[in-house]
Formats: C-alpha cells, sequence, structure tokens
C-alpha cells in the first residue's frame, strides 16, 4: 500500500493552538461521535482509545472522553458544550455538519480548547481538519470506474446520508470525473443512507428499471449490498463497482473475483487525529501550516486504494480480524511528530 503523505496542513491561525497546554504531561480529551450506525464508527473510536494508550508508554498521560450516539446537529452541539463545561484540553469531533458548530467551536477556542475535526470537513476558523479529502476519495473510485469502463457506459450511483457534509464532497468528485467523459451517461442517483440493507434494495431497485447498467459508483457501506444484488442477479461479469474495506466483503471480492476497486477511508483517521492534537498541547509547532481544503483550515491523510493490483495485500492485513473489521492506516505517534518542528 502506498503510505506516503498528501500532506497540505493547517491554516496558519492553528498555530495560536499550540501552546495552549505546552509540555503538559496529562491531557484530557473529548470525542465526539454523532452517529453509530456503522461498526466502521466502532472502529474509529476504538481505533482512538488505543491511540491514547500509546502516549503511556511516552510519560504522558492521555485520557478520553466519548460521547458517541445517533444525534441531530443540537444534540452533537450539546457534546461539544459538555466537554466546553468539563474543561477537555481537545474536542475532536466526526461533525454532523459542516457549518452549524461555528459558534460553540468558538466558544471552545475561547475557553482554551483545541478542537480538531476529522472524517468531515468544517468551515470554522477555530478549528482544524485531519482527515482525507472526501472530494478525492469520491474521485479515486469514479477514476477506477472510468478506466475500468474504457471511458464510456451507463453508470448509476448509490449515496450515502444526504447532506452529510463527507457524502456530499464524495458526490462532487465523482461528479467532477463523470463530467470529463462525455461517453459515461450517470443514469440515475439515490440515496441509502450507508445502510447495508438499502444498499442491496437500492441495487436491486436500479437493475430492475435499467438492466443495461455497466458500472456502480457506491458508497462503502452499502456497496457489499450492491454487489449481493448484482451478483443474485446473475451480473457479476457484465457489471463494475466500487467496493467495500471490511474483511467480509474483502473475501466475497478475492473468492468471487470480483470486478471492483475501493478507495479507503481508514478508520483510524480519529487516531491520526488525537496523535496531531497531543503533539500541538505540547507546544509543538508544525512544520508547513498551510492552507488546505475548501476551508483553508485542513490537514490531508493518505487515501489508500484496493484493486486488483493490491487486493491479496489488503486481505492479508485482515487475515484473523472478524469480518466487520475495515481496513485500516492511521498516522502513529512517529509520524506524526515528523510533521512537527
Amino acid at each position: 500500500m502506498k503510505k506516503s503523505l498528501v500532506l497540505s496542513a493547517v491554516a496558519a491561525t492553528a498555530i495560536a493552538f499550540s501552546a495552549l497546554s505546552a509540555y503538559a504531561k496529562d491531557v484530557k480529551i473529548g470525542l465526539s461521535n454523532g452517529w453509530v450506525g456503522s461498526e466502521w464508527r466502532t472502529q474509529m473510536i476504538d481505533e482512538a482509545k488505543a491511540a491514547a494508550e500509546k502516549w503511556k508508554e511516552k510519560g504522558i498521560n492521555v485520557t478520553v472522553e466519548v460521547q458517541s450516539a445517533n444525534v441531530d446537529v443540537p444534540g452533537q452541539i450539546a457534546h461539544v458544550r459538555n466537554f466546553i463545561s468539563e474543561g477537555v484540553d481537545a474536542i475532536i469531533i466526526n461533525p454532523n455538519s459542516p457549518t452549524a458548530f461555528d459558534p460553540v467551536f468558538a466558544q471552545a477556542k475561547e475557553a482554551g480548547i483545541l478542537v480538531i475535526a476529522t472524517d468531515a470537513e468544517v468551515s470554522s476558523p477555530d478549528a482544524l481538519y485531519v482527515g482525507i479529502d472526501q472530494k478525492a476519495w469520491g474521485a479515486a473510485g469514479a477514476e477506477w470506474l472510468a478506466k475500468t469502463l474504457n471511458g464510456k457506459g451507463n453508470v448509476v450511483a448509490i449515496n450515502g446520508v444526504a447532506g452529510h457534509p463527507a457524502n456530499e464532497m464524495r458526490v462532487a468528485g465523482y461528479k467532477e470525473v463523470f463530467a470529463k467523459h462525455p461517453d459515461i451517461k450517470l443514469v440515475n442517483e439515490v440515496n441509502a443512507n450507508w445502510d447495508q440493507a438499502q444498499g442491496q434494495q437500492a441495487m436491486q431497485n436500479l437493475l430492475a428499471t435499467y438492466p443495461d447498467i455497466n458500472g456502480v459508483w457506491v458508497q462503502d457501506g452499502m456497496a457489499a449490498g450492491a454487489w449481493k444484488s448484482i451478483m443474485d442477479a446473475g451480473k457479476t461479469g457484465s457489471i463494475a463497482a466500487t467496493g467495500e474495506i471490511r474483511k467480509d466483503f474483502i473475501d466475497i471480492w478475492t473468492k468471487d473475483k470480483l470486478n471492483s476497486g475501493a478507495s479507503v477511508n481508514p478508520p483510524g483517521v480519529m487516531a491520526s487525529a488525537l496523535n496531531v492534537a497531543v503533539l500541538m498541547l505540547q507546544g509543538k509547532e508544525l512544520k508547513e501550516p498551510a492552507t488546505a481544503g475548501q476551508y483553508k483550515n485542513a490537514m490531508y491523510l493518505p487515501i489508500p486504494f484496493i484493486d486488483g493490483s493490491n487486493l491479496a495485500d489488503a486481505a492479508k492485513a485482515l487475515e484473523g480480524k472478524p469480518g466487520y473489521y475495515s481496513y485500516t492506516s492511521s498516522f502513529s505517534i512517529e509520524d506524526a511528530e515528523k510533521l512537527f518542528k
């Protein structure tokens, strides 16, 4: 797997956070997750907890408090307010909105609390983003599909939760790619809310309406369901579709030799964000404060891609893991340290 850093990182305003808790030996971090509809989110939290434990080997006691529940945006704002009241040193959030948190993040900054978003970018100038470029994630799968179809064919898209910032950026990514290929016809787009059963039903409905489709762009969380409908319809050999990074799907992909490719959004993104946060709380300064992303406050992490060329490597990396476990990667403490002066 390619491990090189796709770096841009953090807006210049981020430097102000680096002295928040200089050389602290005890660090308390609040983790906010506003949606628990997938094992990916559970793995994300578990990997962040494991990253916190590793800091103890370096003599720094990092404790985490997790607020993880299916909540609307006001409910997740309440998470942040709770963390502010508790006096945490940093908040790491997987946000349900790109813009709604601006006022509460400003309150966190006023209280001297570092805020880092992960998995979905936020507009607040008082927060950083550490995660993948979701638009590039969507574009990578679309590029693979366009190349696999030799630049022509009928394609459908199965998207996640409408309005979610990560979903909207992914949609923008594939649309930008397909616009460059006039012979690829995007005949329909539907939402299946990152739910495997809904993805399966959506694919079944699309196959009934468009029996001549050649390709499917589908997000992880739903791809295994979509592929089940493709296989049940006997179209495994005639349809190319993006896939999943979970072990159970990669096992099927390997066994049935599916024509698939998968962008990786690693659950380790929150662990990466945590390691960056702890170093900033120690007073360290990033080597390259920069202006990445649409809100000019992002540090982008690598986006591995799985296809036929490295499928065996991905399968080997997942050996011994449960079926729901996702292929993952994250910045270790040592990797994160390389970003700082």
